[in-house]
């Protein structure tokens, strides 16, 4: 079966790919992974997005598209994949239906305040790297990873505010993707407030024959 995981910052799309790929025996595909993928190959592709990265601007859409192209034309993604970030865009969603034939989008529905309080409790070790999280997950000592003794920080892009305005790009680039794909008939939308192991039991519901 062949997915797209729609839903805006926070709502733990990638965290449910990586447990439900396994059910389904099904790619996770994300375009970090591919930007990286494509970066450490060094090849035409991989060589451009290290420069745009490197300047500090966002992958366009074109070398978007062409990334996804690539990996999708592998032989195991043939039967099934979840694709997690792509697309962001109608002209990404467009560029898709011509090389690809998607069975079925999730969208991950989740309020912006939930957001809010998830991302911007999220602690993350600067030495091994690990998540934290003020409320669900708390390191133990204050401004000390439990796992390694790392100092622990804030994103700045999980700090309250950039959060909101993650939220407002997702509203304006992403969000329209939700009604483009009902119209198709293919979007089902999963409440992604309860915890992972509930929402993963949804999904094998929705998902069942």
């Amino acid at each position: 079966m062949k997915l797209v995981f729609l839903g805006p910052p926070g709502a733990g799309k990638g965290t449910l790919a990586v447990k439900i790929t396994g059910l389904l025996n099904a790619p996770h595909i994300s375009t970090g992974n591919i930007f990286r993928e494509a970066i450490s190959s060094a090849s035409p592709l991989g060589l451009k997005v290290k420069s745009i990265i490197d300047a500090g601007k966002l992958v366009d859409d074109s070398t978007t598209i062409g990334l996804i192209r690539e990996r999708l034309a592998r032989e195991d993604v043939k039967d099934s994949y979840i694709l997690d970030g792509f697309p962001r865009t109608i002209t990404q969603a467009e560029a898709l239906a011509a090389f690809s034939s998607v069975d079925r989008v999730i969208n991950f529905d989740v309020p912006d305040s939930v957001v809010i309080e998830r991302l911007s409790g999220r602690l993350v070790c600067r030495k091994c790297g690990f998540n934290w999280h003020k409320t669900f997950n708390p390191p133990g000592k204050d401004g000390v990873c439990g796992k390694c003794g790392g100092e622990i920080y804030t994103r700045e892009d999980d700090k309250a505010e950039a959060v909101k305005k993650r939220l407002d790009v997702y509203r304006e680039q992403t969000a329209p993707l939700i009604e483009y794909y009902r119209n198709k008939g293919l979007l089902t939308n999963i409440d992604a407030r309860p915890n992972v192991d509930l929402i993963v039991e949804n999904v094998k519901k929705l998902l069942q024959p």
